[in-house]
């Protein structure tokens, strides 16, 4: 399987950090059937009572009322969603393109399950997105060889 790289619309809360904010935030999701693929819970460093939930994908006028009533709302950072078939030094292939084209990271979370590879990676800016978009297809392409 080749490495796919989408842009995608992360819902997300800020939430008070307390026991049992995740499950409350979930159920009304859970309830309308959604079939989330991406589900981030942390705390904010140095904040212990502030922490966000961040969820992938909402669409639909139900989900999203249901996502809505959970004071989840779209959010605004340019996110990327990037899988495919994991090689040896796939993840720092991908994070010196970024760093060698100067872009910035807002966050990345990444994971490799049986033999298959996951990351969303969060930026500060559109053209930013758009432009590491380019550059993971490119060393993905390379690396596959």
């Amino acid at each position: 399987m080749p490495v796919t790289v989408k842009h995608i619309t992360l819902w997300r809360s800020e939430v008070e950090n307390r026991a049992g904010v995740l499950a409350q935030t979930l159920a009304p999701l859970a309830a309308t059937g959604a079939d989330l693929q991406i589900v981030m819970g942390y705390r904010y460093p140095g904040a212990d009572n502030k922490a966000a939930i961040e969820v992938y994908p909402i669409s639909g006028k139900k989900l999203s009322t249901a996502a809505a009533n959970a004071s989840l709302a779209s959010s605004a950072i340019p996110t990327l969603l990037v899988e495919g078939d994991n090689k040896p030094g796939l993840g720092h292939a991908i994070a010196q393109a970024i760093a060698d084209a100067g872009i910035n990271l807002g966050f990345i979370v990444a994971q490799v399950v049986g033999r298959k590879y996951a990351a969303v990676i969060g930026f500060e800016t559109e053209p930013d997105a758009k432009k590491a978009a380019q550059l993971i297809k490119k060393v993905t392409v390379k690396k596959g060889k």
